[in-house]
């Protein structure tokens, strides 16, 4: 089904872009001007995505990674690095990505195949392939223990889904051997011939099933859509607000030029996403331009698995439903069981809803399939902190630090762990380098306010001096009502406290999510009204689906 852009992009809303389209484009969808500034918070949230990355093999599919493109072909990626080099394999690399990154396209792979240099043979008789049976994501059929000559051929069609290698055997007579009396063969064989004739029967009707809804989702992108949704994904990696702001632009310039794209509605979401974080758009801005680009991407292609992750991720934190959002990362690791993205947020849910041991392990999978990446390192730090590990923790976030000074996420979590250690000097300068790197002024004023106060009454004198800047914030939309709630309740101000508290809790704020782990409101733990409200969020946190 084909959408016409300004069809769907309409129906989501008229958005006040950040970003803005260059003044030739004709189907200028976005305004310019900027959405009202925001306090930045200390909550949690998943930043690092691989991009889409289902595995299937489709008319035109891109493979992201050596490993990827080395399964395509059923060899091991030392091969197909080597045919890069000496046989012209067209593997692409990532613009401005990091050393190795690499992409490829199925179509351009096939008609690789068909050159004059492709034929690619066995060349000692009598080596065979490895592996038997049919390669459930990649649709590649092996053959175990053939000698003589094997090739690899492009097929056209549907049948290029059911495999990927043709192989020829040219064995030689077998040695004869002793026959067992026929009547007890047939006896012993028959229940184990009925079994295989039900396996294979079963095993052929489920992948029928798999290759048709593949089918029924394939398409073919434009290659215009597809080059911009790459200049989109290098900016979106790069998390600062500038460049979250050009991936916006990027992504929904690809679905311009083609409506049907599924992975730039997955871009989309995902900027979003993290805009509310990394820069100053206010969530009720964000998140629900991410739900509709995240919602249109699923219905697009339900086997996405980074669709059903943005999907779970927009959901949760704006539709605050656990179940759902639950449900929906576990069918995108369903579909992707390697998807970076995937563990890596799911971590982040499972942390608020107090599931340390599976949050340490949903971001230990995240860093092992991709170790580079700094913002899962961050997170993992942040849990471990939750998880009262504080001292790896910090050791974690301060390496981070060095390494990657531009990360705005490291810079929250150590002002939480500095405040805790009582170290109010690097406290106040964490919190003033968090605001700079998200370009906030009105966080970087409530810093510097804080910092005066602290120096002339201590930690007393501190929240009395942040409360006016933060209520002025508040009072023209600006700030949230949960650390305004925060503050009053540091104060001693309980009944400002709890009225504020409750704006936060009708207005959905993210900072309520964490509220079971926030020490700010010990004071008020006795209260009846505080108890109400805690027992509204304990209950959409620990709300779970059932198996």
């Amino acid at each position: 089904m084909v959408t016409e852009p300004s069809e769907w992009l309409d129906k989501v809303c008229d958005w006040p872009e950040m970003g803005r389209f260059p003044a030739d484009n004709p189907a200028r969808i976005m305004r310019d001007g900027h959405p009202p500034p925001q306090r930045a918070t200390t909550d949690i949230n998943g930043h690092y995505r691989m991009g889409y990355n289902s595995l299937r093999q489709t008319a035109d599919h891109r493979l992201d990674s050596w490993k990827e493109i080395a399964a395509f072909f059923g060899r091991d990626e030392r091969t197909v690095r080597r045919w890069e080099k000496e046989r012209g394999l067209p593997a692409h690399r990532v613009p401005g990505g990091a050393r190795g990154g690499v992409f490829a396209y199925t179509a351009e792979l096939r008609e690789w195949l068909k050159g004059p240099g492709s034929e690619l043979h066995t060349r000692k008789p009598g080596l065979g392939v490895a592996e038997s049976g049919v390669g459930e994501n990649t649709g590649e059929t092996k053959s175990k223990g053939i000698e003589g000559v094997s090739s690899l051929k492009p097929l056209e069609g549907p049948s290029a889904l059911d495999r990927a290698l043709e192989l020829r055997s040219a064995t030689g007579p077998r040695p004869p051997q002793a026959n067992p009396p026929i009547a007890r063969t047939v006896v012993w064989l028959a229940p184990l011939l009925l079994l295989a004739i039900l396996i294979v029967a079963l095993s052929v009707s489920h992948r029928a099933t798999r290759y048709r809804n593949a089918l029924a989702a394939a398409h073919s992108p434009n290659p215009e859509a597809q080059e911009l949704y790459l200049k989109g994904e290098y900016h979106w990696t790069k998390r600062t607000p500038e460049d979250l702001n050009k991936a916006v632009d990027y992504f929904t310039q690809s679905i311009v030029k083609d409506p049907s794209y599924a992975p730039a509605y997955v871009g989309l979401a995902d900027c979003y996403n993290l805009l509310r974080e990394f820069s100053i758009m206010p969530p009720d801005e964000a998140y629900p331009r991410a739900l509709a680009a995240a919602q249109k991407a699923v219905e697009l292609d339900d086997t996405s698995a980074g669709a059903h992750t943005s999907l779970a991720f927009a959901t949760y934190y704006w539709n605050w439903d656990p179940v759902t959002a639950e449900r929906e990362y576990k069918r995108a690791l369903e579909l992707n069981p390697n998807l970076v993205q995937g563990h890596h947020w799911y971590a982040t849910f499972l942390l608020t809803a107090g599931r340390f041991p599976e949050a340490l392990d949903q971001i230990e999978q995240a860093r092992k399939l991709d170790p580079a990446s700094t913002t899962i390192q961050a997170d993992k730090g942040w849990i471990l902190f939750h998880a009262g590990r504080a001292s790896e923790a910090f050791a974690l976030l301060k390496q981070l630090e060095s390494t990657d000074p531009t990360l705005a996420t490291t810079n929250v979590y150590l002002t939480e762990i500095y405040f805790e250690r009582k170290d109010y000097a690097n406290f106040f300068a964490e919190s003033k380098r968090s605001a700079q790197l998200r370009h906030d002024e009105d966080a970087l004023a409530v810093a510097n306010a804080a910092e005066r106060g602290f120096a002339a009454g201590g930690l007393l004198g501190m929240r009395q001096a942040m409360l006016p800047v933060q209520k002025r914030i508040f009072d023209r939309g600006a700030a949230p009502a949960y650390g305004l709630a925060a503050t009053y309740a540091l104060l001693g101000k309980n009944e400002d406290a709890l009225r504020y508290l409750q704006m936060a809790y009708e207005k959905r704020e993210i900072g309520l999510l964490y509220l079971p782990f926030n020490p700010d409101f010990n004071s008020l733990h006795d209260d009846s009204e505080y108890k109400k409200i805690a027992e509204h969020v304990r209950k959409k946190l620990v709300a779970n689906p059932q198996p």
